[in-house]
């Protein structure tokens, strides 16, 4: 039986280490934890996740699938990104054949902080890499209240 370890990335006894925690919320193995994996999907794209001082960035290695046959929601501060790639290689040569077949679905989903933007995300596609950027909001700032005296 094959032990899994699980790694803690972003400690959690310091502020940005929870935040990214609670951000990313994939834990390192597929396990029952693991939100961002689905069991019906048949394989699951490298995505990086990156935090930048106004934005984080999600980058999704997605070889062999067109744009036409993914999907990105976002509902209730869950990020999904799924879809498919069909890829048929064929090889005529002299004395054979060769044809090979990738194909599978993927299903990943990312729980996004209340920093982010919901209304701003947007999405780029190029050359096998998707790339998601969510803006951060602006911190609200603390607001005075005058207090009334009641007669």
């Amino acid at each position: 039986m094959t032990k899994l370890v699980q790694r803690n990335y972003f400690p959690a006894n310091n502020v940005v280490g929870s935040l990214l925690e609670q951000f990313f919320n994939t834990v390192q193995n597929q396990g029952e934890n693991d939100t961002s994996f689905i069991e019906t999907s048949s394989w699951a794209p490298s995505v990086d996740l990156k935090e930048e001082s106004d934005r984080f960035l999600v980058i999704a290695d997605l070889p062999g699938v067109k744009k036409e046959d993914m999907d990105i929601s976002l509902e209730n501060h869950v990020l999904t990104i799924k879809g498919e790639r069909n890829i048929e290689k064929t090889e005529n040569q002299k004395d054979y054949t060769r044809r090979e077949r990738v194909q599978g679905q993927f299903y990943r989903r990312f729980y996004l902080p209340e920093t982010a933007d919901d209304n701003q995300i947007s999405a780029r596609y190029s050359n096998g890499v998707l790339e998601i950027v969510i803006p951060k909001k602006e911190k609200a700032a603390p607001k005075k209240i005058d207090i009334s005296v009641a007669e």
